[in-house]
């Protein structure tokens, strides 16, 4: 048994090797021919799934993006539903208010009438006090450009500055001009500009004279003069004196008061600041019954 196993062994290893080079390569160029074409042919159906898979991945967000879309639609038309319901509602008030007003009383009528003549009178009202202030704004602009063209020759500009502020016109004085150094005293020089301005007060009998003093920061203590306030009251009573005294303004016209250090018109550091303060304020004023006049309704222009 054995030896014949063992010749059986020796003929196949005959009848191989009988087998041409040549037929074996072309068996493996075969196969390697056909491996090949079953790769290409694998990797042609994995591009191919894969082109479906993304296909397949646009398809699913279309339809989420369109699920979106459809539930915001469905929110809007919950938003128009709501918002139609609601002006329903306002045409159903508004209705409502128009019934009401088709049944105004006649006592209504009546207040609407009493309301639409105060709405008359307050008018007039209105018309009279632009008038009031148009004649204040003309008269006290007349009264600076007299005042200007009365004071303009042989004074400094530096020395007298007129304004017209709000209802009145005023006439600041600087204290060099005025008065003696550190003191009350009125000077000669003072008498050209205050014997300018009581000849203007004279021609006006319906305007009233206030004599403001004011002084800088500077302390002063004297034995007639304890401080500031004091400079300034007395200052403002000698021009006062002066208008009364050797001008002939009648002193019901006259009003003296003081402002000491206060209401600065520039800052008291410097020596310019503190001279700019140093000053005598000559304020035109109407007289209150006359100013009142101008407010009378009884004297409203038709």
């Amino acid at each position: 048994m054995q030896k014949l196993l063992i010749l059986s062994l020796a003929l196949m290893v005959s009848l191989t090797s009988c087998v041409s080079q040549k037929k074996y390569d072309e068996l493996q160029a075969s196969i390697d021919t056909r491996e090949a074409k079953l790769r290409d042919d694998l990797s042609k159906r994995d591009q191919e799934l894969n082109r479906y898979a993304e296909r397949l991945a646009d398809c699913e967000r279309r339809e989420t993006q369109l699920q979106g879309q459809v539930q915001n639609a469905e929110t809007q038309v919950k938003i128009r539903e709501e918002q139609i319901t609601d002006l329903k509602q306002q045409r159903d008030r508004s209705v409502e208010q128009v019934g009401d007003l088709t049944v105004l009383s006649q006592g209504a009528n009546a207040n609407i009438g009493n309301t639409l003549k105060q709405l008359e009178g307050k008018d007039k009202y209105i018309r009279l006090l632009q008038n009031a202030k148009s004649k204040a704004d003309s008269i006290n602009l007349a009264l600076a450009v007299n005042l200007k063209k009365v004071l303009r020759d042989g004074i400094d500009d530096q020395d007298v500055d007129i304004k017209v502020d709000k209802t009145v016109v005023y006439i600041n004085l600087s204290d060099k001009m005025l008065y003696k150094s550190g003191s009350y005293e009125i000077t000669d020089r003072a008498g050209e500009v205050l014997a300018k301005i009581a000849a203007i007060a004279k021609s006006r009998p319906n305007l009233e004279l206030m004599v403001e003093g004011y002084t800088d920061n500077v302390s002063i203590s004297t034995n007639c003069i304890k401080d500031n306030w004091d400079l300034s009251v007395l200052r403002s009573t000698s021009v006062v004196k002066a208008l009364q005294r050797d001008y002939g303004i009648d002193p019901n016209r006259l009003v003296a008061a003081g402002r000491g250090e206060y209401n600065a018109l520039a800052s008291n550091d410097t020596a310019e600041g503190r001279s700019t303060n140093r000053r005598t304020r000559i304020i035109l004023l109407p007289k209150l019954n006359e100013f009142y006049d101008l407010l009378d309704p009884a004297k409203i222009p038709e």
